[in-house]
């Protein structure tokens, strides 16, 4: 069984990203993954704004990703870019924390005018960590997402559709590979 660590970049505690994360990480759990979530926003914020490495959060933060045989990265946009929260922990961790592992980015905003930012802000960052292959990421307007009263979401016809592709991609790539915890 492949674990796939999924973070949130969202500082929101109502989020629209961590939601569709949550939607993401059950459609992985039922194709046979281990699923462990992580939301950035429950990381200490002095550790993440002084670059406390030795924080025990951090240690353990980085120990997730670490064992991590994929990754999915989510967040919203803001100015054009991923946010700065996510920032805060992607700078932390060691220059190759994404060694050797599939990375799945998923952005949400407001505008189609944000669209870009997977390709020209997250995907170089995640690039430069070294993942073995970072599958296509997706982006998704807020306004396809409707947060039901239970706190679960429903999405948009199409965007269900491209997100259960997109997600059965990244599962298949980390199905065609020997988790990287019993690589010899």
């Amino acid at each position: 069984m492949t674990t796939v660590l999924s973070v949130s970049g969202s500082p929101s505690p109502t989020s629209r990203t961590a939601r569709l994360l949550r939607d993401l990480d059950a459609r992985l759990t039922a194709q046979g993954h281990e699923v462990v979530p992580l939301d950035v926003r429950d990381l200490p914020p002095e550790a993440l704004l002084h670059a406390d490495f030795g924080h025990p959060a951090i240690v353990e933060a980085t120990a997730l990703f670490d064992r991590a045989d994929g990754i999915v990265i989510g967040t919203p946009v803001y100015k054009a870019a991923y946010s700065g929260l996510l920032k805060a922990l992607l700078d932390l961790l060691p220059q190759y924390a994404l060694k050797g592992k599939t990375v799945l980015p998923l952005a949400t905003g407001g505008s189609t005018a944000h669209v870009l930012a997977i390709d020209y802000a997250l995907r170089p960052v995640l690039a430069s960590m070294g993942p073995a292959h970072i599958t296509p990421g997706w982006f998704v307007l807020d306004r396809h997402i409707e947060v039901r009263d239970d706190g679960g979401i429903v999405l948009e016809t199409d965007t269900r559709r491209a997100l259960d592709e997109i997600t059965d991609q990244f599962s298949a790539a980390l199905g065609s590979r020997r988790p990287l915890r019993t690589a010899a």
